[in-house]
Order: structure tokens, then sequence, then C-alpha cells
């Protein structure tokens, strides 16, 4: 906890030393990819979500490699660095989509998947349609239940059955420009930066998709594979619904001191856990 606590301000755009940047042609179009660690060492396979980036991950990726492991991302179609993926012309995302896009960049090499936030119900899904690329689950701050996802959100959710995925998609970018959630200066600029890239349909329809997000935890569940779910105490769903989806998928719960993004906040305690996961694979 100490080594989180004494994280300074960064400049995110900066990936870690040893990182390589590239791009891989997926079904919806050219994704951006972050990676970093030895070809042929375990893979880890990092997946952001709605408005977010592989560099999201930018403070792990050096932990599991260290760990051993060979530490991958990418930004999902309509994303960042990915804006110009997506569906056709006059068509929306959907999970098809997603999960398409993320099985192919899986390839025929199993590996550990991180899904954070609306990437967790991604993973799910492409894990209940090929579970023989997964060698473990991490849920991070991901939707805790199917559906209609913002349902228990803390404080809005009672009101956002009332609203589209388009006044959603306002919302959420406006409060994270207005950084209602006391960023440090470097990760604001950063992610006011983004903004300038990432497709406001792709945002509008994410959360158009957080509203009727498929359930697959009986598949989940009668898998053996490892399968972890970790948030922040001050996520934006209450812990006690992320500990009750553990329990329903067979998978351990994780609690940090922090918000809805361990992977910036708490990141040494994340990767130790994950590769604790691991060593149950």
């Amino acid at each position: 906890m100490a080594r989180d606590d004494a994280i300074p301000d960064l400049d995110w755009t900066v990936p870690p030393p040893g990182a390589e940047r590239g791009w891989i042609d997926a079904p919806s179009g050219r994704l951006a990819t972050l990676t970093m660690g030895e070809l042929g060492n375990p893979r880890v396979l990092l997946v952001p979500g709605v408005t977010g980036s592989k560099e999201d991950f930018s403070l792990m990726l050096p932990l599991l490699v260290a760990a051993g492991f060979r530490a991958e991302s990418f930004d999902m179609a309509g994303q960042y660095e990915s804006a110009g993926a997506g569906p056709p012309r006059g068509e929306h995302y959907d999970h098809d989509l997603f999960v398409g896009d993320l099985l192919h960049v899986l390839g025929s090499t199993p590996a550990h998947v991180l899904g954070y936030s609306f990437a967790g119900t991604v993973a799910q899904l492409a894990f209940a349609r090929r579970p023989d690329l997964f060698l473990s689950l991490t849920l991070l701050s991901a939707p805790p239940q199917p559906g209609q996802g913002f349902r228990r959100v803390k404080r809005l959710g009672p009101i956002t059955g009332l609203t589209t995925g388009r006044v959603g998609a306002a919302l959420m970018i406006w409060g994270v420009k207005r950084n209602v959630t006391h960023v440090p200066p470097g990760r604001l600029a950063f992610v006011r930066h983004r903004f300038e890239l990432t497709r406001r349909s792709s945002v509008a329809d994410i959360i158009s998709l957080m509203k009727r997000a498929p359930d697959v935890r009986e598949a989940l569940a009668a898998s053996e594979i490892p399968k972890l779910v970790a948030v922040g105490e001050h996520d934006l769903w209450p812990t006690a619904l992320h500990a009750a989806n553990a329990e329903s998928i067979g998978g351990r719960l994780a609690v940090y001191r922090t918000g809805h993004s361990p992977c910036e906040t708490a990141p040494h305690q994340l990767v130790r856990d994950m590769v604790a996961l691991y060593g149950r694979a």
C-alpha cells in the first residue's frame, strides 16, 4: 500500500520504459496496442473500458513483466487511438463487435485476461464464446449485475433507466472533464486529450449496451479457471454487489482503499493479487 500511496503525478502520454506501441488489424478496424515483456512468456491481456485506453495500465505493465509475464493492452474500437475502428457506416457498436475484436487479439494463444469496467462485460461474453482462450479472468470495477447495469449505481442508479445512451455519454464526459473524481493534473490533462480522439458515438452506444448486458454468470460459475473481482471501496457500485457477483461466479473478491480505477491508484496491490491468482491457474 505504501508504494501505491507514493505514486507521483505522471505524464500518461509517455509509456513505461521498454513498452512498445503498435497496431493490430481486428475485425472492426485498426486497434492501437501497447505491449511489454518477452514473447513466449505467459500472456496477460488488459482491456480498458469506455472512454479509457491502454495507458490506463501503464503502471501495471512493468510490475507484470517483473513477475515474469508479457503484458499487452489495446484501445477498444472507437476509443482514443482506435477511434477509426468501428461498425459500418449507419450501424451501431454492439457487444459482438467488441467481443470479436477481443477474441481476435487473443488469437490462438490463451492468456490471463483483465476486463476493466465495461470491458469486464466484454471479457465475460468472450469467455462464454471461447473459454479455451482464458487462463484466468479478472473483473476490474466491472458492472456487477447483468441487464440494466446502472440500476444500482450509487446515488444516480434509480434515474439511469430514464436517460438515453447519448445523454448518459454526455453526462459521463462532462463529469470526467470537470474532474469530479479529483484526479491529479497530469492525469486530467491526459483524459481531456483522449476525448479529442474518442468517438462520441462509441461512448453513447456503450452506455446503451451497459443497460442490457447478457447474463453469462452460469458459464463462469461452471468453469474452473481462477476468477478475481477487484474493486475500490469507493467504486461506482456498492461493494456488496461486487461481493455477491464474485460469489455467484466462484471468484475471489479483492477490495482496495481507492475508487473506480485501482489500475491507476493501487497497481502494486492489484498486480500482487493477480499474480497470486495466476499461481492457481
